[in-house]
């Protein structure tokens, strides 16, 4: 481990979460990311067991951070481990110093044995491209429909039952792909920190949890957490009110649906970019929201 001049352990070093935390909070205070850690380490999935930390420390603060998630995949078939790279941040004092390109060769020393594929989002690509990634283009996916509302099959579930934590690490551990062309299985600390505050639907006889919401009579459809990947049919058909229109945030191609895709970045302003071999480029896709580092 002492070989990486940068890399910690937050098991070796109990002060070291706090100290992190601070310095993410610095620069995204926007986030709440605190609040957001400790969601997720309610549900039973910590950022201190899924995330190798590459913090550099002037003297006990922390100055940069470069963190490496695996998050299991299917790309085009394929069962892939890609590299997820997060919380990349540094002190606004401390900037314009070359701090982040030394952690971030580290970082992609580190990665370059382990994984084939590394992948992140964005909103600043300019300051990744000298590094070897890319941009890679999404799509989201419409699609035209008529339904009249049927019976209320969905309800939310309370991530303060405990009954329904486990139902929903359940579903996360067993999970099917949403998408053979790009689909997460078995990871828990991304989908935790990005949704767990968020509505979760779950439909019993499905046994199928949905990140959805409906405004008005529009379905946004961001992910399916289920051991058997429903139709959009189906899923209509568990929704109480009217529904004309459905966006979808990842590949639908096991939804059986008649769909439009057009090309999109999430938010406006948050890019998919990648490092390594990338299977998926150049097909029509897109990262789910509950995957994105």
């Amino acid at each position: 481990m002492n070989q990486y001049r940068f890399r910690r352990s937050f098991t070796e070093d109990p002060t070291l979460s706090d100290r992190l935390f601070n310095l993410v909070e610095v620069v995204f205070p926007e986030i709440g990311v605190r609040d957001a850690v400790e969601r997720g380490r309610k549900l039973g999935a910590s950022w201190e067991s899924a995330s190798t930390p590459f913090i550099r420390f002037h003297e006990d603060l922390a100055i940069t951070h470069v963190g490496v998630l695996e998050i299991p995949m299917q790309l085009m078939g394929q069962d892939l481990i890609v590299g997820g790279i997060h919380g990349v941040c540094t002190h606004p004092e401390f900037r314009r110093r070359g701090y982040y390109r030394e952690v971030m060769e580290e970082v992609l020393d580190y990665c370059g044995d382990r994984y084939k594929t590394l992948i992140l989002t964005t909103t600043q690509p300019e300051i990744y491209n000298p590094f070897g990634f890319r941009v890679v283009g999404e799509h989201i996916f419409t699609a035209k429909c008529d339904s009249p509302g049927g019976t209320n099959g969905f309800r939310v579930l309370d991530t303060t039952d405990s009954n329904d934590v486990k139902l929903l690490n359940r579903l996360l551990e067993t999970r099917e792909p949403v998408s053979r062309i790009l689909g997460v299985v078995k990871e828990k600390a991304v989908f935790y920190f990005n949704e767990g505050n968020n509505p979760l639907y779950y439909a019993e006889d499905l046994d199928l949890v949905a990140v959805m919401e409906i405004e008005d009579s529009k379905l946004k459809l961001f992910d399916l957490v289920g051991t058997q990947i429903c139709t959009l049919e189906a899923i209509l058909e568990r929704i109480s009110q009217p529904i004309n229109e459905v966006e979808i945030y990842f590949s639908p191609e096991r939804l059986d649906a008649k769909v439009q895709a057009f090309p999109h970045i999430l938010g406006g302003e948050l890019f998919l970019m990648v490092r390594g071999t990338f299977p998926p480029e150049g097909e029509k896709f897109m990262l789910p929201r509950s995957a994105r580092c």
